[in-house]
């Protein structure tokens, strides 16, 4: 009877977010050696190939956490760039900016009275939008990508708690391995001197 509310509560502790699977906290060795039915090289063997997993997937998370780190800035810089369109848009004066042709390679420019703009989205397509609809979008992707980061933080959080898991259960596994080990030494020598 007891078992059975040891694994209820060790299924409720481990938890599951976006697909990264929960580890399990070890408490007692023994008795997760007996529920699982692995022996103690198989459960360290099983043990290292999910800390590979949650390592694998935090490399690839935080990769997408500096991809979005280096994107919001260029759309914020977007933004003040449309802003600035739209501000000086009917006063009568022109805009003199400098903008990148190619790789180390400026050109300056003069642009009056702008009705729009053209906002490069990628593979290779660029769109013609007014002012007023080039900001709203470079608001709304702005909004996407800073909302996308806080979930990568939670996840990588997440993540490193169920790295941090692992490695105790790990160790927990390996110390009670070399501890059965030793009293079986001791039992033996014991004998042996009987």
């Amino acid at each position: 009877m007891a078992s059975s509310s040891t694994t209820a509560a060790a299924t409720e502790t481990t938890t599951e977010r976006r697909g990264i699977p929960g580890a399990q906290f070890v408490e007692d060795v023994e008795t997760y050696l007996n529920q699982s039915g692995l022996d103690v090289n198989s459960a360290l063997s099983f043990l290292q190939e999910r800390l590979q997993q949650y390592k694998l997937v935090e490399m690839k998370l935080l990769a997408q956490q500096r991809d979005l780190q280096a994107k919001i800035p260029d759309i914020e810089k977007c933004l003040d760039v449309v802003a600035t369109l739209q501000a000086k848009k009917g006063t009568g004066e022109p805009l003199i900016a400098d903008f990148e042709v190619s790789e180390g390679i400026y050109s300056r420019a003069r642009i009056e009275d702008a009705e729009s703009v053209c906002l490069w989205l990628g593979a290779n397509v660029m769109l013609e939008y007014s002012c007023e609809e080039a900001n709203d979008l470079l608001q709304k992707n702005l909004d996407n990508a800073k909302a996308s980061l806080e979930v990568l933080v939670a996840d990588l959080l997440f993540l490193r708690d169920q790295v941090t898991i692992t490695q105790v259960t790990i160790a927990r596994v390996y110390n009670w391995d070399v501890h059965q080990k030793r009293r079986m030494r001791e039992a033996v020598t014991a004998e042996k001197d009987s």
